[in-house]
């Protein structure tokens, strides 16, 4: 049965056009987007070496960086002063001269992480995928290359055309080896944003070329992304800050440069219109952040960490409603994603005309509301997750309900699965407290209303926990969280069939019994169930705001 989000209290958005103008110019806001960034990485450009400096977390020592190079490159191509084509062009070729040409390899058409690598596949530098190689940089490269080319044809020599057409020609085919399942790779079609841009960029590339099977190839994986995506209105990837940001890019590209006798391009711009009302829906403008669950997480705060969805909300609605006006956002965790900035500034004319004033107008609300929808990420999704999320001014409860055959959501990575988290507004600062779910077990049933929260392990027995991450009280307030009564900002009552009295560690950045996850500190809250217990394992909370 089709499903879709329903939400109470919000104002219902109209259907858009498939096509909207494409501006001239950019907006205040995307003009203040693009300066910024670009201000910040002109600063890690090394013009000697036509890259920008690797700059990520940890800091690496002195290497360049592949993907963002070109992210760079787009900006200097807009911004269009002095040397800036001239630099560009440069980095367009070094990145195609690095990409790999054996046709027998399994990153064949991929490129580089960082150019001062030793050869993948070698005995000293094995070939393991998502880390010596990354199969993801295809999309993010060649969807980028593409977008220079339709952008920026008109700067760029001819020489430099051709080599974006070939380079795409082989990243197109060397994306093909891709099958999930097999060779370590994990490519389904629910992998939402690496399937987004797999599928535009073989379309568009086998367009380019008159290549008939590289054409039809891209739209019949647009239409089994299509059909997992119709079934709720939601992206199999659900509700990631990083990610999302990363599926509204591709289904731009869709909705752009895709023709109307394409699959994408028929679709790209509703489903474009539909994660965002969606996104707006779950959005707090007052924490500044999206309301949980997330499927893909890489931090517990959007104030604390650069989520490409941010840099939409910039554009958006401004500096200041998506990290503060006095945010320095390259100094954020995970802050490497700000040098996406350009490429989103240069597609934004576009598609913020895609965006209602109906979701605009969402995305500011603090009125009360609740969302429920599904999403669903086969093969290790064994029936659809039931996402309730319940939004107030100054909190959020959001959870979702899965039987899945892999620990850490389809992704199988524990450090990003969010299903079920609360967020809340602290008095003492005005700024944000998290607890969040570090799922223990593959099947979850959970039961959200408004200040509450009930979560039960329907397969799980009297060796089961429930482990929750629990963010450091601000500074002034009690440096240690033993309890849930010695949390700042909201005060919990606590039931169901555990040991209502938690273990309590610390996971810190130079100390504790733990590590911290994705830069971010946590206090770990692990309720037990009793010894010898029959219970089916459960715990209910009832929350108060101080």
């Amino acid at each position: 049965m089709k499903s879709s989000a329903v939400v109470s209290n919000v104002l219902a958005c109209g259907l858009l056009a498939l096509r909207g103008a494409q501006a001239v110019t950019l907006s205040p806001n995307t003009q203040d987007l693009f300066d910024e960034s670009m201000n910040f990485l002109d600063t890690i450009y090394d013009r000697s070496a036509s890259y920008l400096y690797y700059f990520y977390y940890p800091l690496a020592a002195g290497p360049h960086e592949t993907r963002s190079s070109v992210w760079y490159a787009t900006g200097l191509l807009q911004r269009n002063k002095g040397d800036d084509v001239e630099q560009a062009v440069k980095i367009i070729k070094a990145v195609i001269g690095d990409q790999e040409k054996n046709k027998t390899l399994q990153w064949f058409g991929d490129y580089t992480v960082y150019p001062e690598q030793p050869t993948v596949g070698t005995e000293a530098y094995p070939a393991v995928i998502y880390n010596s190689w990354d199969p993801n940089w295809r999309g993010f490269i060649g969807t980028n290359l593409i977008v220079i080319y339709e952008e920026f044809q008109h700067l760029l020599p001819q020489d430099v055309q051709g080599l974006i057409v070939e380079s795409m020609v082989n990243n197109t085919i060397g994306d093909s080896y891709r099958v999930g399942g097999v060779d370590d790779d994990n490519l389904f079609p629910s992998y939402s944003n690496p399937s987004l841009m797999r599928a535009v960029a073989s379309g568009w590339t086998g367009r380019k070329v008159n290549d008939a099977n590289m054409t039809a190839a891209g739209e019949m994986y647009a239409q089994e992304i299509l059909d997992l995506f119709n079934l709720n209105n939601t992206l199999s990837e659900f509700n990631s800050g990083t990610y999302a940001g990363v599926s509204i890019y591709a289904l731009t590209l869709w909705a752009k440069y895709m023709p109307q006798d394409s699959i994408m391009g028929q679709n790209g711009a509703r489903m474009l219109k539909q994660v965002w009302e969606t996104t707006a829906a779950l959005y707090n403008p007052l924490l500044r952040n999206l309301a949980g669950p997330w499927d893909r997480s890489y931090g517990y705060d959007m104030n604390k960490y650069v989520a490409i969805l941010g840099i939409y909300l910039w554009s958006l609605l401004g500096k200041d409603q998506a990290f503060g006006e006095k945010s320095r956002v390259w100094s954020l965790a995970h802050a490497d994603d700000f040098e996406y900035a350009p490429l989103i500034a240069v597609l934004a004319p576009f598609h913020d005309s895609l965006v209602s004033d109906c979701t605009i107008a969402s995305l500011k609300s603090t009125r009360e509301h609740t969302v429920t929808t599904s999403a669903f990420a086969p093969p290790h999704d064994m029936v659809p997750r039931n996402v309730t999320t319940w939004m107030y001014a100054n909190l959020t409860i959001g959870a979702e309900s899965f039987r899945q055959d892999v620990l850490g959501g389809a992704r199988a990575d524990n450090s990003q699965w969010n299903p079920a988290v609360v967020q809340w507004a602290r008095p003492y600062d005005s700024s944000v407290g998290y607890m969040t779910l570090h799922a223990s077990e593959m099947a979850l049933d959970v039961g959200v209303a408004p200040y509450a929260l009930n979560l039960t392990y329907p397969a799980g027995n009297s060796s089961s926990s429930f482990t929750f991450l629990i963010a450091p009280n601000p500074l002034g307030q009690k440096r240690d969280i033993t309890d849930l009564a010695d949390i700042n900002g909201l005060k919990f009552e606590v039931g169901g069939t555990v040991d209502p009295k938690p273990q309590s560690t610390f996971c810190g950045l130079v100390g504790g019994t733990c590590s911290i996850i994705h830069g971010f500190e946590f206090w770990n809250l692990t309720f037990t169930m009793p010894a010898g217990s029959t219970e089916v394992p459960s715990i209910t909370f009832k929350f108060e705001l101080e």
